[in-house]
């Protein structure tokens, strides 16, 4: 099944990036597709995302964004094709891929009555996490993302940054390979956005991290790969420095492709 519209839509392109040796890629769309009646969410995108990479993940509202990281991640059971992560089959093997995996919604779910530690302390035991070995990796990640400040007041008091740092932080507690981030900066004040970035660009030396965003200057600053997606289809897939160049800025060429004007494969 496929959207009316589907016609006059760019053609999906293929993936660029092959996972070296024998290790499949950390995450990959395979003909990924989901339909809503005669709507098309997001329709046969593919790609692949190889260890160590830090991939920005753009396009306009409604374009798929939300919903292909929710197929991701297993939220969503696709209409059609794989969502793999680090080899796991998402809709048939989800636990073990899960716990490969760290996810933050935009706008996650926090417990405003909890306070920060209590939500690790949660969250690590529904993990099985236990003993010096659960106390060590809180506190770790208590450190990576900065709320020893914060960390016995009630999420509900706290400042919208620091509630982003309080989602990173149980994204991060299971020390997972792959990083998928929704919107991670969105609505957060100039300071925040640089605290933030700070925590991906870390994490961007050990993980394999796909980041959905807006915010132009925020590709620049820690991607090394776009792809971007426009209404359900992927338009683009390559480096950041072949999305501009000396007479077309980010900005300019995230209209054009807002459009469906697809751009050849870098």
């Amino acid at each position: 099944m496929a959207n009316e519209q589907s016609s006059q839509r760019a053609e999906p392109i293929a993936a660029t990036t092959v996972a070296s040796g024998n290790e499949p890629p950390m995450i990959e769309a395979d003909g990924l597709s989901k339909y809503y009646g005669h709507f098309a969410a997001i329709d046969s995108v593919t790609f692949s995302i190889p260890r160590g990479e830090v991939v920005a993940f753009l396009g306009p509202n409604g374009a798929g964004k939300s919903t292909t990281m929710k197929l991701l991640t297993g939220y969503l059971a696709p209409s059609a094709g794989k969502a793999r992560i680090a080899g796991h089959d998402m809709a048939t093997d989800r636990i073990a891929g899960a716990a490969r995996l760290g996810y933050l919604p935009e706008n996650g779910p926090l417990y405003p009555d909890m306070s920060p530690r209590a939500l690790l302390e949660f969250f690590a035991d529904a993990r099985g996490m236990n003993g010096s070995a659960k106390q060590s990796r809180i506190g770790a990640v208590i450190e990576l993302c900065a709320l020893g400040e914060v960390i016995g007041k009630p999420i509900g008091k706290l400042s919208k940054g620091y509630r982003q740092r309080v989602g990173l932080a149980q994204a991060l507690l299971h020390e997972p390979d792959v990083l998928i981030l929704d919107e991670p900066t969105a609505g957060l004040d100039p300071n925040q956005i640089h605290e933030v970035r700070e925590i991906i660009r870390r994490l961007g030396k050990q993980k394999t991290i796909l980041l959905s965003t807006h915010i132009m200057q925020e590709v620049q600053a820690v991607a090394g790969r776009v792809l971007f997606v426009s209404e359900g289809r992927l338009v683009f897939d390559g480096p950041v420095s072949k999305l501009a160049d000396a007479t077309h800025d980010l900005d300019e060429r995230f209209r054009e492709l807002s459009r469906g004007k697809q751009m050849a494969r870098a």
